[in-house]
């Protein structure tokens, strides 16, 4: 049996332990902020907080976030009003919007540990999450803007 915590509550699973957690927190936690990009972990659609640190979900087997703390797009803020989710509003970041929930989630995992960015900082943080619209440049801005509280 598998213990984790999800956006504060306690999930148990008994299932494949290899079964990504992905597909755990949204097939069987009914989560579906959390999306399937590419399933290699290269596009950072499916990221989310596992022991505050930003990580690809389809990547991380149920097995080895056993014990663990897990915040998806959904836990981050239950008004969806954490400080990069209003940047992103406030800058108007969204296109399609397919990519945004693992792109908020690896901007609020920089910004925890590093509440200043520099440009660079940003740009190589933000680097591993794939936008097919474009939005690169009003994704960094939302970062900026979110750093800075304004």
């Amino acid at each position: 049996m598998i213990t984790l915590s999800v956006n504060g509550q306690e999930h148990k699973y008994d299932g494949d332990p290899s079964l990504p957690l992905l597909w755990f927190l949204r097939d069987e936690a009914g989560l579906p902020g959390t999306k399937f990009g590419c399933g290699e972990a290269l596009c950072g659609a499916c990221t989310v907080h596992v022991n505050g640190e930003a990580v690809r979900s389809c990547a991380v087997q149920m097995s080895d976030a056993a014990g663990k703390t897990v915040v998806t797009i959904e836990g981050l803020d239950p008004h969806g009003n954490h400080p990069v989710q209003r940047a992103w509003r406030a800058v108007n970041v969204p296109q399609c919007g397919f990519c945004q929930a693992g792109q908020i989630m690896q901007a609020a995992a920089l910004l925890k540990q590093t509440p200043n960015p520099t440009d660079e900082q940003i740009h190589t943080a933000m680097a591993g999450n794939i936008c097919r619209c474009g939005c690169y440049q009003r994704i960094e801005a939302a970062v900026r803007t979110a750093a800075t509280g304004v």
